[in-house]
């Protein structure tokens, strides 16, 4: 069997070619050389890069194999996300590769604007032992504001907070019982200026977030302040911030990021009391195994068909909360289920999640369905990526509805479809207990609790004696072992479902025996293998 051909295009980190392992056909290429690059697509069922390779348009034509790009870090300016995904490729990064080397990196620069650090190294080092010139502060019982609460500020926080610092932040998009868990005030950006004694920035580069910190910021801030930005270049203008620390009211700043990078000439550069580093807020060997090791994994995923939570352009988004990944395999069957209950694709599809975890982005267990529903329709690999495609592409109107409120389990996830005959088919599923066993709670209306097991039975048929029983010989005599059943009735001879878990998948002729010998108006199995 071919292997599936992964490119790696620019130096990565060993640890990359371990997690791969050895199912893969691993090629190397310079991705900086187009000429290079382009015919070494054409057989790549992945591509590798890190900064220096371009993925567009004309690379991602010239590669009719291509599943996945991953991207060794965060940033992708250098990938035409949009294009890729029009092509039905998916586009992965290392979002949390190097969210404690930023950290680090903005405490660094903090501690060494605090402390001179960097222009008593250097006199020290032409000569001169200028002690008393470089007299710095303490961090102890000051006040620090951090600008972005996202992962990297939270991580900042939680750092500064062992200097004994009084911690504010402003962050519009969190809670302050959020805030308050890790020990931080959230206040207004007004507020945060006028009170910090140093400031320390942590937002993504947005058309709103560009300029936050200008003149009229700057003046704002208390006297003596000190500003340091290792999250994005342009946040705080650095011609206003020169301006501010040549007048005396800003004592110092620490700069890793630039409005233009690479940047060699700057107006900060000309003050002692400025330190700066050349965008090294992920220039750590660890972050550079993370970063590898990540995407190393999605691409093993990804050519697995699996779920990838890196993947920036699944409609889902962002990466999954953890609370959500035990349910996602669970989905995946109950679709699964419902397409082999159903025997058809459906017109229209809900998926309906109620209890703790519908308080998240539950739009992933969509795509769980999604790609469980179409498993054992189509003959392509389903992903999370194309399975929407499949749908739209037969019609299938898809909804998601959410309720905190659910009476009966802790969580419940219910894949419920019309059929075209105007039939409804639906099956729930919920985690159970502490070691989050899958089981079915609900097939068409009727009760079960079932593991959701490898090999499943549904039989539909009028309530009466002797069914259990006959059910059972059928399968003996063809050496099928049972797991587990269940019988669920609307009444006392009315409607039941018989459910069963084998040991083994049921050859069609043993189910067609089983269902012409209790007379069922449905028999179906599923093989969740």
């Amino acid at each position: 069997m071919t292997q599936p051909v992964v490119l790696i295009a620019e130096e990565l980190a060993p640890s990359v070619l371990a997690v791969l392992g050895d199912g893969f056909d691993i090629r190397h290429v310079d991705g900086s050389d187009r000429a290079q690059l382009l015919p070494a697509l054409a057989e790549a069922d992945a591509v590798l890069i890190r900064s220096a390779t371009h993925i567009d348009d004309e690379a991602l034509a010239a590669a009719p194999r291509l599943k996945v790009v991953a991207r060794a870090g965060i940033g992708l300016d250098n990938v035409d996300v949009p294009a890729a995904t029009a092509r039905g490729v998916m586009v992965v990064n290392a979002p949390q590769s190097n969210i404690v080397s930023a950290a680090e990196q903005a405490v660094a620069l903090l501690l060494a604007c605090a402390r001179n650090i960097a222009p008593a190294n250097a006199a020290l080092k032409a000569g001169k032992w200028e002690r008393s010139k470089w007299t710095g502060v303490e961090i102890a019982d000051k006040t620090v504001g951090v600008v972005g609460l996202g992962r990297i500020g939270v991580l900042f926080a939680q750092r500064m907070s062992a200097f004994g610092t009084r911690l504010l932040a402003y962050d519009p998009y969190v809670q302050p019982a959020r805030a308050a868990q890790i020990g931080v005030r959230l206040v207004s950006l007004d507020e945060l200026l006028r009170e910090s004694d140093f400031i320390s920035i942590h937002l993504p580069k947005t058309p709103e977030t560009v300029g936050l910190i200008g003149e009229k910021e700057l003046a704002s801030c208390k006297a003596g302040v000190r500003f340091v930005n290792a999250a994005r270049g342009g946040l705080v203008d650095e011609h206003a911030l020169a301006q501010a620390i040549k007048s005396g009211h800003v004592a110092g700043a620490g700069i890793d990021v630039f409005a233009t990078e690479p940047c060699t000439d700057s107006p900060l550069f000309e003050f002692d009391s400025v330190v700066v580093s050349p965008h090294l807020g992920a220039s750590t060997v660890e972050a550079q195994d993370k970063a590898g090791i990540a995407v190393a994994r999605s691409v093993k995923l990804a050519l697995e068909g699996d779920f990838v939570p890196d993947a920036v352009n699944v409609q889902a988004g962002g990466v999954v909360a953890p609370e959500l990944r035990p349910a996602l395999p669970l989905v995946e069957k109950l679709g699964r289920v419902f397409t082999a209950l159903a025997g058809h694709v459906a017109a229209s599809l809900e998926v309906e999640v109620r209890g703790e975890i519908a308080a998240y982005d539950v739009s992933v267990l969509q795509l769980a369905a999604l790609k469980g529903i179409f498993t054992d329709v189509v003959e392509e690999a389903v992903t999370f990526v194309n399975a929407p495609a499949l749908a739209a592409d037969r019609g299938l109107e898809v909804s998601l509805t959410t309720d905190v409120d659910s009476p009966d389990y802790r969580n419940l996830i219910t894949v419920r479809g019309v059929l075209p005959t105007g039939q409804t088919v639906s099956v729930s599923g919920t985690l159970s207990g502490t070691r989050q066993v899958e089981k079915l709670t609900e097939v068409d209306g009727f009760d079960v609790d079932l593991v959701a097991a490898e090999h499943l039975l549904f039989f539909r048929y009028e309530d009466q004696p002797g069914i259990v029983g006959r059910v059972g010989a059928a399968l003996g005599a063809a050496a099928i072992n049972i797991a587990g059943a269940q019988v669920s009735r609307t009444d006392k001879g009315g409607h039941a479902l018989m459910a069963l878990t084998v040991d083994s998948a049921v050859p069609a002729d043993v189910l067609d025996e089983i269902a012409t010998a209790i007379g069922a108006t449905s028999a179906r199995s599923v093989d969740l293998v």
